[in-house]
């Protein structure tokens, strides 16, 4: 076991966490700069960077401010732009200003690529923790004060905290908390989000095209060179024949028939399917997040969905809150655990909540429910009704 010295003749404290992406670095980050000594290993061979937007308010915004990240994150905010909803050919049916998204989310707000945001954190981290890419957790003991960990590359690695922030598909959670199947709840959708690598065409610049229609949506966005991408879901009976298909052969299935912006979507899609996020829209539902010295954070944990748009928010607040708990506690790392989930419990029931409630938003059940939503879209612009929306908004970032 390796250990760095405190500065006071006391063993820092040691933590793997398993998971390079946005939960993984953050965690990472809030525990050196606690002063543990933290290795993060990652199954990839290398960095990745998926190109949807996530947003970052309320407390993922405050997260992001205690951790340093503003300064790298603000040049790279995609800001407001202008929604225009469309019909299936691509024709307008009405637009939506930036002022009122502006109003409602107001300054402490950032929109940023999910890429962005875990650049800023890796080049927060990289000289300060170990990191080994193309290396996977085999086995987890914990039958002494502390935990062992098994890993691919022929290691083994003792610490006080093993952190599973390896995503909705965790293989730290098949170890230590039991098969996924018996956690997680599939919504029987399919989700894909995948940068531009051209300006898209028929969607003006600074402006995003939404087609909504029953059981499904699809958005381009055109924010200018380098900061364009699509948003595409819909029902699934069976979401796993779905995926196996891959992205192009489904989405192209799904959403061909469509005009405006999505046909030259689709055709970069297939130029370039390896950039592309493609999966099935699944919670995990989990009675506690830790056992003993290991911990679950992010999508490993919960999965709120890219339907309650706050995955990247609660990822951040949630390595941030974990880090302040475990600071509270010294060498009761149960006891912080627990002090932990108790108070982010009640957020993450509460956006997967959200998110079930907003399936209806993305895939309407029917033509009667998309005319509906329309109309509720289209009232958004009366002062009366903006106000209401934006204290909405409020409430729901708190």
């Amino acid at each position: 076991m390796t250990s760095n010295d405190a500065g006071n003749g006391v063993r820092a404290r040691r933590a793997v966490v398993v998971g390079a992406g946005i939960a993984g670095l953050a965690t990472a980050l809030r525990l050196r700069r606690a002063g543990w000594d933290v290795l993060v290993v990652e199954r990839a061979p290398g960095r990745r960077s998926s190109g949807y937007m996530v947003n970052l308010t309320g407390p993922g915004y405050d997260a992001a401010e205690r951790l340093g990240l503003l300064p790298e994150l603000e040049p790279r905010d995609l800001g407001f732009f202008t929604s225009i909803l469309v019909k299936a050919d691509g024709r307008e049916k009405f637009t939506v200003p930036q002022a009122i998204a502006q109003a409602a989310l107001g300054k402490r707000a950032l929109s940023v690529f999910r890429g962005d945001l875990e650049s800023a954190l890796y080049e927060a981290v990289r000289e300060i923790v170990a990191i080994r890419f193309d290396t996977t957790v085999r086995a987890v003991g914990q039958d002494g004060p502390d935990v062992e960990v098994v890993l691919s590359d022929g290691t083994s690695e003792r610490a006080d905290l093993l952190v599973g922030a390896d995503g909705l598909h965790s293989g730290v959670r098949e170890l230590v908390f039991g098969p996924e199947s018996d956690l997680r709840v599939d919504l029987r959708h399919v989700v894909g989000a995948f940068p531009l690598d051209r300006l898209p065409e028929d969607v003006p610049e600074g402006a995003g095209a939404t087609f909504i229609g029953p059981g499904r949506t699809a958005a381009v966005v055109n924010l200018g060179p380098g900061r364009s991408s699509t948003f595409f879901t819909y029902r699934a009976t069976d979401p796993a024949a779905e995926l196996a298909r891959g992205p192009v052969s489904a989405l192209t299935a799904a959403f061909g028939d469509l005009g405006g912006g999505v046909p030259d979507a689709l055709r970069q899609l297939e130029a370039d399917p390896a950039g592309a996020y493609f999966d099935s829209v699944s919670q995990i539902v989990l009675d506690g997040w830790s056992r003993n010295r290991v911990v679950l954070i992010g999508d490993a944990a919960w999965c709120v969905t890219l339907f309650a748009g706050y995955g990247a928010a609660l990822a951040l607040d949630g390595a941030d809150r974990l880090g302040a708990a475990l600071d509270g506690h010294g060498d009761d790392i149960p006891a912080a655990l627990a002090e932990w989930e108790a108070g982010l419990r009640p957020e993450v029931r509460k956006r997967q909540a959200l998110a079930r409630k907003g399936i209806s938003q993305f895939a309407p059940p029917s033509k009667a429910h998309v005319l509906a939503r329309d109309l509720t879209i289209r009232a958004i612009g009366l002062p009366g009704i903006r106000g209401l929306v934006r204290r909405s908004i409020e409430r729901a970032n708190r």
